[in-house]
């Protein structure tokens, strides 16, 4: 469970700040919204196919050189 411990003389709202950043480098906020409702197994491997295809178009585009600016 992520805790965020006040510091002397903090304001609650970076606290807060603090908790927000915590919770999404465990990732537990979108862990909740895949639970939040049922996905059937054929969407899910069409949702990570597609995301699959797009990694490998965004590393594609970024091992070719610049294009030319004239």
């Amino acid at each position: 469970m992520t805790t965020v411990i006040l510091k002397p003389d903090e304001p609650v709202e970076v606290a807060i700040r603090r908790f927000r950043r915590a919770i999404e480098r465990t990732g537990l906020i979108p862990e909740l919204r895949a639970r939040t409702a049922y996905e059937k197994p054929t969407a899910e491997r069409k949702r990570k196919k597609a995301a699959a295809a797009a990694r490998l178009r965004k590393q594609i585009k970024r091992s070719l050189p610049p294009k030319k600016r004239y």
